[in-house]
């Protein structure tokens, strides 16, 4: 297997870790704080609509989704929300912070088996603070050689970290969740990549999937198929 890529990246939140349900569970309370001001629905389009105006000033991660939680409260209240209110939103984001970081069924048995034959990296995108906590309470950062947390996962993004390790596209793997962060942008640079769907999808992360028979693009439905992926890459 370790002949035919020299490194197998991987995405972190919702590919080795539950993510995305930890910030739709605290949706779900900050709708709950504020229904009393206005409805689920209106809450739900207007804290999304901030969230994609602050991208380019706060990018990804908790901090960046607090913000915008306190940005939404006040405009939807008219700036009536109490100050007891909006110190429940902090506490809403220091609970999301000291989570546990719970792991995907058969994530440590693949990374464990894979990491004896292969260069294993991490490839994530958020707050640097939070990324790098998360790893380090995973259980699994011994496993990888390198771990890169960006502001954006594009095109752009995946050349210079390529170019950085030396690494030629043909012989990179990328294994993740986000059809647009994860495999969309590696195969526009010729690079191949696994796409494992998580059950909840950011709505800023839907895009439409490639078709199956692209060259390079592969879907499975857990990552414990990920092994035997490999191996019949191999033997084909």
């Amino acid at each position: 297997m370790q002949a035919m890529f020299d490194v197998i990246a991987f995405d972190a939140d919702d590919t080795l870790w539950h993510n995305e349900t930890l910030y739709s569970m605290t949706q779900d309370r900050f709708k709950q704080l504020l229904s009393r001001y206005r409805d689920t629905d209106r809450i739900d389009h207007e804290l999304y609509e901030t969230e994609m105006r602050n991208l380019q000033h706060y990018g990804y991660g908790i901090k960046a989704f607090t913000l915008s939680m306190i940005e939404t409260a006040i405009e939807l209240t008219d700036a009536q929300i109490q100050g007891r209110e909006i110190r429940e939103i902090i506490g809403f984001a220091r609970e999301m912070l000291k989570a546990p970081v719970r792991l995907l069924e058969g994530v440590q048995e693949v990374i464990h088996t894979l990491s004896a034959s292969h260069q294993l990296m991490i490839i994530t995108k958020g707050d640097l603070f939070d990324q790098e906590s998360k790893i380090a309470r995973s259980g699994l950062a011994d496993y990888f050689s390198q771990v890169e947390i960006v502001s954006h996962k594009t095109e752009d993004t995946y050349k210079a970290l390529l170019a950085q390790h030396h690494m030629r596209p043909d012989r990179f793997l990328m294994v993740g969740n986000s059809l647009k962060s994860d495999i969309l942008p590696v195969l526009a640079v010729g690079g191949q990549a696994v796409y494992i769907p998580y059950h909840l999808t950011w709505a800023h992360e839907v895009v439409t999937a490639p078709h199956e028979n692209r060259p390079g693009y592969f879907e499975l439905e857990h990552i414990g198929q990920l092994p035997a992926l490999l191996e019949k890459l191999i033997r084909n």
